[in-house]
């Protein structure tokens, strides 16, 4: 079903209205969220909102009598966790008060429909009363958001100031001209943050909380009402806090958070006030929002839901403010694996919170948190030897959950303190059919491990590096050999930029130098140039009876040395295979292991590649005293990774001696 703004006019309103005519704000509560399918509720949604337009046209005004009866989800058994419980994210505007991060109203839209199509059951846009872009965010998603993900979307304000009439406070209205169906304001719940933060009446703070709940509910939008202090304030006077809540519900709220904003509560603590509150709101659903400051917020979150309550708020890799919010990338999986959460909409969409934790990383920028739980690349890795020989008779011996469940995967990490079962485990994952037999293979996996040691000692690390490690895993088998051999390179770099005179260029000339556009100004590029000479078959699909190679010579420039270094390699190898025009160097990592040595120091470099077709992604590692020497090295290993599945059975080099 399309949105209002998508449909043609009705046939009946097209023979009385003009086409030019205003559109009357629905006077129609919106049906419950939670009843029906989704499409059903769209489409419910939009037959009201017609019929209401209907009836003021035609002249029957705002009689009751004409309008769908009202069924809110206070008049039907409220929603009690943890057998059931609604997902209510707010990455898109609690989420993006965290530090650093900053987010365009295109992938505001974005990230919208990604949650959508990950099927949670609330989506906080934005307080459209506070900024621009919130208001605009709200606009385009009337045209460019399909009706599930409208169905959807929450407005986030406030209760109306001191002084004025709900129906008169232009914050308020403009929740409601958002056209979003679920409006959240949020109301103090806190005795003395009443009196001495807003310092208002107490008495006046109930009447902002049960007149803004009531003027939003009579425009048709379903109210939560988020109880800021809530926890703190019970403490403080628990009889204030309740009375907040029954202002609420007295306006016809529908679901009552409560939200423990400075983050300092103890889960025993959320607990006990839990359990008290709703024995005496049997009827009212409640929700739960944490904060992450004790870091508390997923076991509070979680342990609200054991004692009853039915909305969970979270975001994506609990981004938020200060120290974040509760992470709904762990509540999720938590509620369905742990807590016997029987009614979750995303629920079985389970194995897509990985891929939509990642998401949300790349659109915002951020480097992923390789430690998260559930959807972290170390979720699920495992490093020492005796957990991966247990592994290998029972993948349960060291993991609660099986990783597919959730979209992630079992990783066995290469180090120092591995035993041979992580390399033997490797070697099964590659099924390599021609390593040798088991003793071969047992006495080559001791071999490569006493390697990886030696590496590592010398400032080598292979744990985010398996590119590396799986090319000497190949390197040992019997008929590989590397698909190209650097013979040998040169790099050069030149600059004008010497002095501090040079250094003080003028806008114009920098302008002439780059020929850029006037108005931008930019670094001088090409200042490198690279020199590589590799030998490679000249068929790779052909490998002649006398085993001739072609040694090929290549010049590139590029922005630095090791870009220059790339570009040249790429090119001498792209006449032989054609299939690395897609790949892509993604990220540069180097760091200085022994900085006591100063200018004679040993540099590690990490470099991340990534195929363009298939988004595959892989990280080689090297070190040296040299650095240039060091990102040769990482990146023959990261091409020759790239190679791997189409290398040709030939000896270009022999690397079986490493392995005697």
């Amino acid at each position: 079903t399309l949105p209002q703004s998508q449909r043609g006019p009705h046939p009946l309103l097209s023979s009385i209205v003009p086409d030019d005519a205003p559109i009357i704000p629905s006077q129609q509560p919106a049906p419950s969220r939670t009843t029906g399918r989704r499409g059903e509720r769209v489409r419910h949604r939009y037959e009201w909102i017609q019929q209401d337009l209907e009836s003021q046209l035609l002249g029957h005004g705002d009689s009751k009598d004409n309008k769908p009866e009202q069924k809110p989800l206070r008049e039907h058994h409220p929603i009690r966790g943890p057998a059931r419980a609604l997902i209510y994210d707010t990455t898109l505007r609690d989420g993006t008060q965290m530090e650093s991060i900053s987010v365009s109203c295109d992938d505001k839209l974005k990230i919208a429909k990604r949650l959508s199509d990950f099927d949670v059951d609330y989506i906080e846009a934005g307080w459209p009363g506070s900024n621009p872009k919130d208001e605009e965010f709200f606009e385009r998603a009337k045209t460019e958001l399909d009706g599930v993900a409208l169905d959807k979307l929450v407005a986030f304000g406030s209760t109306r100031r001191k002084g004025i009439e709900a129906k008169d406070d232009r914050q308020i209205r403009t929740l409601v001209a958002s056209g979003a169906p679920t409006v959240c304001i949020v109301a103090k719940a806190h005795l003395w943050q009443v009196t001495d933060i807003i310092r208002a009446d107490p008495d006046e703070n109930l009447e902002m909380i049960r007149d803004s709940v009531s003027y939003l509910v009579s425009q048709g939008r379903t109210v939560m009402v988020d109880l800021e202090h809530f926890f703190d304030g019970y403490k403080f006077d628990p009889e204030y806090t309740l009375k907040c809540c029954r202002a609420a519900v007295e306006g016809g709220a529908e679901v009552l958070v409560m939200c423990d904003t400075n983050g300092g509560s103890m889960p025993w603590e959320v607990q006990k006030i839990t359990e008290e509150t709703l024995s005496g709101f049997e009827s009212t659903t409640f929700g739960i929002h944490c904060h992450n400051d004790c870091g508390m917020a997923v076991a509070n979150s979680l342990v609200a839901v054991q004692s009853g309550v039915g909305v969970v708020q979270g975001t994506i890799n609990g981004i938020g403010e200060r120290t974040g919010n509760a992470d709904l990338c762990s509540i999720i999986p938590s509620l369905a694996m742990h807590c016997d959460c029987e009614e979750m909409s995303c629920k079985d969409n389970l194995e897509g919170i990985t891929s939509l934790s990642r998401y949300l990383d790349e659109t915002l920028n951020r480097t992923p948190d390789r430690g998260a739980p559930y959807v972290g690349a170390s979720a699920f890795a495992h490093k020492g030897g005796l957990h991966v020989a247990a592994l290998e008779r029972s993948p349960d011996s060291y993991q609660h959950v099986d990783p597919s469940r959730v979209g992630n995967q079992l990783r066995v990490l290469i180090s120092e303190l591995s035993g041979r079962q992580n390399i033997l485990g490797m070697i099964k994952k590659l099924d390599l059919d021609n390593i040798g037999d088991d003793a071969v293979v047992a006495e080559r996996a001791l071999v490569i491990l006493n390697r990886v040691k030696r590496l590592e000692s010398m400032g080598y690390t292979f744990e985010g590096a398996d590119a590396s490690v799986e090319l000497m895993i190949l390197h040992s088998t019997q008929g590989y050999c590397p698909p190209f051999r650097v013979l040998d390179y040169t790099a050069q770099v030149y600059d004008t930029n010497v002095d501090s005179a040079s250094r003080v260029m003028s806008k114009m000339e920098r302008q002439q130098q780059q020929d850029s556009p006037p108005g931008r100004l930019s670094m001088p590029t090409n200042l490198a140039r690279a020199t590589v000479n590799v030998r490679v078959l000249d068929d790779p699909d052909h490998v002649p009876d006398d085993q001739e190679f072609l040694d090929r010579l290549e010049v590139a420039e590029g922005d630095g040395p090791v870009d220059a270094l790339a570009n040249a390699l790429k090119k001498a190898l792209a006449p032989s295979h054609p299939e690395l025009s897609t790949l892509q160097l993604v990220d540069y990592k180097v760091r200085i292991l022994d900085p006591e040595s100063a200018t004679r120091a040993a540099t590690r470099v990490m470099i991340e590649f990534k195929d363009e077709n298939s988004d595959r992604k892989w990280t080689t590692v090297s070190v040296d005293r040299n650095i240039i020497s060091a990102s040769l090295n990482a990146l023959v290993d990261g091409f020759e990774y790239a190679l791997k599945e189409v290398v040709a059975t030939c000896t270009i080099d022999d690397f079986d001696d490493e392995f005697e």
